[in-house]
């Protein structure tokens, strides 16, 4: 799959931010990738890009608008349609992340194939995936787990394996959703597979490799998320990691699109590595990653102090002070 660049970031009508979690990640990540930015009238987020119609994009050099959302079930919005055909109509391709496909939505598949465009359904893998074995293989792993969804465990996994690298360490980020794909370029996302292949997706993804190499697998979801534990479950079985990274969000009173309470903090640690040490025992947590960003900076930092004390690990914001602290754990 190779999504020609630079993009024109579709935020669509997103609320808020984590709705345009896909846009802000390539956004941060590969700001060279972006052209712009197109925004329905409605829509509450700002990327910091050009905000640009589809014809200046598209006059500037843009060559794939990229849905940049991922709203509640991930459908292709009917108000959506019109903008996509004009992409495509003015000679982009489209790329989306979704669980429902672009090429399933019949005026988009009519416009692509009779224009010689292309759709790019990153979620949706055409590899064909094993059943999980469980068996030791060689490498080493990390997977960051959460208290909830979208609390920060891709950004944590992307952040641990760009200071891993600067360190002439051999780390590989393997992306299990959509925008991590989109950010690194490949990858299978976790929650378009068939359930009993979860877990054999992830061995695939992350397979068996030299003794001093990290796989950095982005985790998704929460044990504790009534909608998203499933996926979870499967994830960790998969990933087999040697370390855990706990990522948490301190300021929510509820989970993200549910009314059920966040776990506390070693009830969640303590589920997790039940789990994980099902497919490896040597199982351990070597930090907490914090999500700050609704905190003052003194807050954050008598917080996380707090934390650090309580659970004798390394607790960071990797936005705000990075995850050194977390690598020298290992």
């Amino acid at each position: 799959m190779e999504i020609q660049k630079p993009y024109l970031l579709f935020l669509a009508d997103a609320h808020d931010r984590l709705a345009a979690k896909v846009a802000l990640g390539i956004r941060h990540w590969h700001p060279e990738y972006c052209i712009g930015q197109l925004r329905m009238a409605d829509c509450q987020v700002d990327c910091g890009l050009p905000d640009l119609d589809i014809a200046a994009a598209r006059a500037q050099g843009a060559k794939t608008l990229v849905v940049g959302v991922a709203n509640r079930g991930g459908v292709i919005a009917e108000n959506w349609v019109a903008l996509l055909r004009q992409a495509l109509e003015s000679g982009m391709d489209l790329a989306a992340g979704l669980h429902n496909r672009l090429s399933d939505v019949p005026e988009l598949k009519e416009t692509a194939e009779r224009l010689g465009r292309s759709l790019f359904d990153v979620r949706h893998t055409s590899v064909v995936l094993p059943v999980a074995n469980g068996r030791k293989r060689a490498g080493k792993r990390l997977l960051p787990v959460g208290t909830d969804c979208s609390c920060g465990k891709m950004y944590t996994a992307l952040a641990i394996e760009k200071a891993m690298l600067a360190r002439g360490m051999p780390a590989t980020f393997r992306a299990t959703g959509q925008t991590g794909i989109l950010v690194s370029g490949a990858g299978i996302s976790i929650d378009a597979v068939v359930a009993d292949f979860i877990a054999g997706a992830v061995e695939t993804l992350a397979p068996e490799n030299a003794p001093d190499h990290w796989d950095i697998i982005e985790g998704q979801g929460s044990l504790f998320h009534p909608s998203f534990s499933g996926v979870t479950m499967g994830l960790i079985h998969g990933a087999q990691p040697d370390a855990l990274v706990l990522c948490h969000e301190p300021t929510r009173t509820a989970m993200r699109g549910v009314d059920f309470p966040l776990p506390a903090l070693d009830e969640c640690m303590a589920l997790n590595l039940q789990a994980a040490r099902l497919t490896n025992p040597r199982a351990r947590f070597v930090g907490i990653s914090i999500n700050s960003a609704q905190l003052t900076e003194a807050a954050a930092l008598t917080y996380m102090t707090d934390l650090e004390q309580r659970f004798g690990l390394p607790v960071v914001d990797p936005f705000r002070q990075g995850v050194d602290r977390i690598i020298d754990r290992l």
